[in-house]
């Protein structure tokens, strides 16, 4: 089984959730990098774990941070980073300018097709723009993390992205989140943790870790009504083609 997107560095003891996790049947997590301070924790992460990879890119949140370009297209070269993200855009926070998301978003898309990287992308309240950008400026993989705009799912099923799901969807109210995931082809699902955030709902409240993925993939199969060891082990191969990892 296979954590798709895992904020490590956030958590207050990432070695001690890695060794959970693979007593849970966790055998590899991608943890994603979000702006410098974060790219660096997860080289470090990457390094230490062979069981860890890495995505690194900047937040939309961070969309007028200043930063070393040469220091993030060198990670883009590391032989464990599988991926540029979670980069896109969040209309919700307002924690930037939405023209300064857009050109982040923009430019990093073209990192990640000179990298020929996958792109991991956020996106919340943002829909149009997001399509918009996507099709115009990347050709490329595309995961769309933590899926919860449901309007999106024809055109990410039109355009073979894959749609990760997380805690939320075990939430007791996410009918909508569950009955999307029963569509998205076999081959374009995926599961992921967003710890420290979203812990699933046996465990809602506490502090998500890599090893709860296991009840996002449950919620998953019981809503597609499939074996839940089956499911893991189709989305640990999505995963792999999705990131090329080895």
């Amino acid at each position: 089984m296979i954590d798709t997107h895992a904020h490590l560095d956030a958590l207050d003891d990432a070695e001690a959730a890695v060794a959970r996790a693979h007593d849970a049947g966790v055998t590899r997590i991608i943890s994603i990098g979000t702006d410098p301070t974060s790219w660096a924790n997860t080289l470090d992460l990457i390094e230490a774990h062979e069981s860890v990879y890495g995505v690194v890119g900047l937040h939309p949140h961070e969309a007028t941070l200043t930063f070393d370009v040469k220091a993030l297209t060198r990670l883009l070269g590391h032989p464990k980073v599988v991926g540029l993200g979670e980069i896109g855009l969040d209309y919700y926070r307002d924690y930037a300018p939405y023209d300064a998301q857009a050109k982040s978003f923009i430019y990093q898309l073209g990192l990640a097709k000179e990298a020929q990287l996958p792109v991991v992308i956020h996106n919340r309240a943002a829909d149009e723009d997001t399509v918009s950008i996507l099709r115009q400026w990347f050709d490329g993989t595309v995961v769309l993390h933590c899926f919860s705009s449901v309007a999106l799912l024809d055109e990410a099923i039109e355009q073979d992205w894959y749609v990760s799901f997380a805690g939320n969807v075990t939430y007791k109210n996410a009918d909508d989140l569950r009955a999307a995931a029963r569509v998205v082809p076999a081959e374009r699902l995926l599961a992921e943790t967003d710890c420290p955030y979203l812990a699933p709902q046996p465990l809602r409240g506490e502090t998500n870790e890599p090893a709860y993925i296991v009840h996002t993939v449950a919620a998953l199969a019981e809503a597609r009504g499939e074996d839940a060891e089956a499911l893991g082990a189709q989305i640990d191969a999505n995963a792999t083609a999705a990131f090329g990892l080895p």
